[in-house]
């Protein structure tokens, strides 16, 4: 048996916000004790108090979470200012939680250090990767990379950087009852767990492909030993580099992409810089998308989903969504989660956030990815 609930709130008191939570889980386990649990929540909150009220009513349970740029859930939709709780209970699953600190000093040891926490909690051989990590003081790539090498570089990991509502000052993560920052929980599932997943942004490559012949880390210098603004100015003129118009950087396959946005532009020495690392002789192209493609991708993500399940019942859906899919789509925000909720036969417990950076693989096969403005779905389930 594999049973998933949620709770979401969206009133602006921590006490009251937190309690709401609860007693909508509470009824919704019937009885069942669950073993582990994700708390989406914004940055306002008194995030020590809801911790210590969820441990109070579940004592020992295996918890992680972070703050976010806006919450999703099957009880409230899309809401801003919300506190939302996702509860897992299993008697065929184990799930353990872990986390590394100083994440920004040592990535490796870090992720090494919360995938040993939770492998050493474990009896079953681990399957799913669910993280919610730090994403201001160190690179979303070099946290995934970390990662990678502690679980292997096709273990399936998921999940999506914690956010601040946009003012990229601080963002907090949660491991149990502490609030962290510079952190990397994640919660690990090992055993009879199935699950499956969709990626998709709406956004298309256009125009010629291009190389990444100059860059360190996130700040690109040069793309075919031009500088980099000079390959902006070819498609979008005097407007500066924006979110609205992100690189396509291609995978090994030269096929699947994933997206980097542009946060910046230096007309002295005519670099670019990026939400997030951009590899070195990267076969890349600039992208576009209307807001209906947007929406559409949503859609997408999910219906692959729904259509690679494995077995026939799934327990629930997580969403990672893109800060910069929130500002760009507005007031159409709340249609993301929308297009997703009427297409199954039975209702699934859903939960997620609008991220500073998102994570999974890009198919079922592939290596693990890091993303920006990009929607993922991630159903689980057993058989």
């Amino acid at each position: 048996m594999f049973k998933i609930v949620v709770g979401h709130s969206n009133d602006p008191d921590s006490f009251a916000a937190v309690e709401e939570v609860i007693q909508q889980c509470t009824t919704s386990l019937n009885g069942h004790i669950p073993q582990a649990g994700i708390l989406f929540t914004a940055i306002d909150f008194d995030h020590i108090l809801i911790l210590q009220e969820i441990h109070q009513v579940f004592p020992g349970i295996e918890l992680i979470g972070g703050t976010t740029d806006g919450e999703i859930s099957s009880v409230l939709e899309f809401q801003q200012d919300s506190v939302t709780l996702m509860l897992f209970y299993s008697d065929e699953i184990e799930i353990f939680a872990g986390v590394g600190v100083q994440v920004s000093a040592d990535p490796v040891k870090a992720t090494q250090q919360a995938v040993e926490q939770a492998k050493a909690k474990t009896t079953k051989l681990p399957q799913l990767c669910l993280t919610h990590p730090e994403s201001l003081t160190t690179s979303g790539v070099a946290i995934l990379k970390g990662l990678k090498l502690a679980l292997g570089e096709k273990f399936p990991i998921f999940g999506g950087l914690a956010a601040d509502q946009s003012k990229y000052q601080q963002t907090y993560q949660f491991f149990q009852t502490q609030v962290l920052s510079d952190s990397v929980p994640i919660l690990l599932f090992s055993g009879n767990i199935l699950f499956s997943h969709g990626v998709a942004s709406g956004w298309f490559p256009i125009g010629k492909t291009s190389k990444v012949t100059k860059v360190e880390k996130n700040i690109v210098y040069e793309i075919d030993h031009q500088p980099a603004l000079e390959f902006y100015r070819r498609y979008l003129g005097t407007l500066s580099p924006s979110i609205e118009y992100p690189i396509a950087v291609f995978a090994d396959d030269e096929v699947n992409f994933y997206l980097r946005a542009p946060i910046a532009h230096d007309e002295t020495t005519g670099s670019v810089t990026f939400f997030a690392d951009v590899p070195e002789q990267a076969t890349i192209q600039i992208a576009e998308a209307g807001h209906e493609d947007i929406l559409t991708a949503a859609h997408a993500s999910f219906m692959n989903a729904v259509n690679n399940y494995p077995g026939k019942k799934p327990a629930g859906v997580l969403f990672f969504s893109c800060v910069a899919r929130r500002q760009i789509l507005g007031m159409q925000t709340q249609q993301e989660y929308q297009t997703t909720k009427n297409y199954v036969n039975q209702f699934l417990p859903a939960c997620g956030f609008y991220s500073n950076g998102e994570i999974a693989p890009i198919n079922s096969t592939g290596q693990t990815h890091f993303h920006n403005e990009t929607f993922v779905t991630l159903i689980l389930g057993t058989s």
